[in-house]
């Protein structure tokens, strides 16, 4: 099966066509023809790397009320992601290679992105005793990172020895950056004027910067990669600068929801709206977008947190964390960063795809630039064609995901992905999930 992209714009960097055969771009140029190929027009479009997400939540197994790995999967290639890294909070935990390998089985036969599991640093994620780190990683699955996500490695000898243990094989641990001394279990709101207000257990932005700075020390200690979930916090970003600049080996993630929600949304209490880490100030929000582009920060990474309603349709302090947003995630940075000026298309490419992947360790996904552009010949066919001035009304009704809480329903949002592209083979076309029985029909006659 081949298929000729014709007229797309490569990231910004001029108009271009695609051959795709075999899974792989085999060509890049203009004016090629090719008989046996599938045309696909993609004048106005432009063409990026497929997006690779550091943050996944699929549920499964365990609750798979929430969201499946098949579900999570469509919503993340109708959100143009070939790849994302699954979160090892599931029930049971992922925390042996047993774990990892069916989590990684889930996601080979739903077919529609590559679903990397991450392993756990700690045995049910408890904090205490580390997880079959080693084990994990020579598994099938090959798990790379590692993160106690939704829980803070809070103990400084047990992070030390995580990191020292990941670096013998360049494995990287993921901290969700909260001291549990500083923001509890119940802490849901930014600590301050409105926390006081509305009668919420204040999130102060230190609870992250404070272990962001200890774990950045750790990470200089040991030689080891640190990658620091979700950041929220104007400090943190400080503390990221200085250890960059110092050499440490730190990478970090930012979601969309905090480069464009703020915190006043929490006045009035609806639950969708409840996060962890919390959502922050406009001062914070506007520190976040600075960091991610000048590559302070790394990556755009959605933390698609599915919930039953049962789960999050509940008074404020009783309802569960998260929101989901895979489907949604390239339409926010479209608008809070490449609108604003912030980014480019070569810079959604590095901050939404190849930077991802290269920290995820995912060789094949995300594209590298070469001859100034990120997809080329030789590489796997693994893209997403986008239309940059689509915009829609967010429906949350309609999202593929099984989950509801959608902190974007109602909103008018850039609606970009028109295709996605896993090996060479659509999963999404004309904005419409390629139906199993068509992708298996592709397949055969590949």
């Amino acid at each position: 099966m081949s298929t000729l992209i014709t007229g797309a714009d490569l990231a910004g960097a001029g108009r271009a066509d695609l051959l795709i055969r075999d899974g792989l771009i085999v060509e890049v140029g203009t004016g090629l023809s090719a008989a046996d190929a599938e045309r696909v027009d993609a004048d106005g479009l432009i063409a990026l790397p497929g997006l690779v997400d550091l943050h996944t939540h699929l549920r499964e197994p365990g609750r798979e009320d929430a969201e499946t790995v098949a579900t999570g999967s469509a919503a993340a290639a109708r959100g143009g992601y070939t790849a994302v890294l699954a979160m090892a909070n599931t029930e049971p935990t992922t925390d042996t290679a047993q774990a990892a390998e069916h989590v990684a089985e889930l996601g080979r036969r739903a077919g529609l992105v590559h679903v990397q599991p991450v392993g756990a640093v700690t045995k049910a994620i408890a904090g205490r005793e580390l997880a079959e780190l080693g084990l994990m990683a020579r598994s099938r699955a090959g798990v790379r990172m590692f993160s106690d996500d939704g829980h803070c490695v809070s103990d400084s000898r047990v992070m030390r020895r995580a990191l020292e243990y990941v670096r013998a094989f360049d494995g990287v641990i993921a901290q969700h950056a909260q001291d549990p001394a500083l923001a509890g279990p119940d802490a849901c709101c930014h600590e301050g004027v409105l926390s006081g207000r509305l009668g919420l257990a204040g999130w102060p932005g230190v609870a992250e910067e404070s272990i962001v700075a200890r774990d950045v020390m750790l990470a200089r200690h040991t030689g080891a990669r640190l990658h620091v979930c979700h950041v929220t916090s104007a400090g943190t970003v400080d503390v990221l600068r200085w250890a960059k600049r110092a050499g440490i080996a730190v990478t970090a993630e930012v979601t969309p929801h905090h480069l464009l929600l703020t915190t006043d949304l929490l006045a009035g209490y609806d639950p969708v709206y409840k996060v962890n880490p919390p959502l922050r100030p406009s001062e914070d929000v506007e520190a976040l977008r600075d960091a991610l582009a000048d590559g302070t920060i790394d990556a755009v990474a959605t933390d698609h947190a599915p919930h039953a309603r049962h789960d999050k349709e509940h008074a404020f302090v009783d309802a569960a964390f998260g929101m989901i947003g895979l489907e949604t995630a390239l339409g926010v940075v479209l608008d809070a960063m490449v609108a604003s000026g912030r980014l480019d298309w070569a810079g959604v490419a590095e901050r939404c795809s190849i930077a991802p992947a290269r920290i995820a360790g995912l060789d094949g996904a995300g594209g590298r630039p070469a001859q100034g552009r990120p997809l080329a010949a030789g590489e796997p066919a693994n893209l997403v064609l986008v239309d940059p001035t689509a915009r829609a009304v967010v429906d949350a009704a309609a999202s593929m995901s099984l989950a509801r809480n959608n902190p974007w329903h109602g909103r008018d949002l850039a609606d970009p992905v028109v295709a996605t592209y896993l090996h060479g083979r659509a999963t999404v076309f004309d904005r419409a999930l390629v139906p199993e029985q068509d992708r298996a029909d592709e397949e055969r006659t590949a």
